[in-house]
């Protein structure tokens, strides 16, 4: 499980870049002032593309099975729209009711959401 945890930081670590390169300049320069939740969906969208190929390939090979049905990719759909959701939450929160800056969502989206996301796919989807 070290191995797959380290993988998956990873692999996290560079879904994180690239949502926080599609996130940042849409909601500094494309969506108005307190709209950065509209965002979002477009960063996690890029980032979770990315992300299945290197969790699926790499952060959990060798554990559990390959299902090629599809369920597993719905699976997958299931646990980032977890992972959607609170990344909308921590923006909408942060940026909308607490007033901070567009950059200060990402804290809890680095630390918060990778937690829940690992655990939710080593167990139900990669399990």
């Amino acid at each position: 499980m070290l191995g797959q945890l380290i993988r998956f930081g990873i692999a996290g670590g560079l879904s994180t870049v690239i949502y926080s390169a599609v996130y940042l300049p849409l909601s500094f320069y494309v969506f108005p002032h307190g709209r950065a939740v509209l965002a979002v969906p477009f960063a996690f969208a890029v980032a979770v593309t990315c992300g299945f190929f290197l969790h699926s390939y790499w952060s959990f090979r060798g554990h559990g099975t390959r299902d090629q049905s599809g369920k597993q990719h719905l699976k997958f759909i299931a646990v980032q729209g977890v992972g959607l959701v609170l990344n909308a939450f921590f923006t909408w929160l942060f940026t909308g009711p607490l007033h901070q800056p567009n950059w200060v969502p990402l804290i809890p989206i680095v630390t918060i959401t990778p937690v829940a996301t690992f655990a939710l796919n080593r167990q139900w989807v990669f399990g």
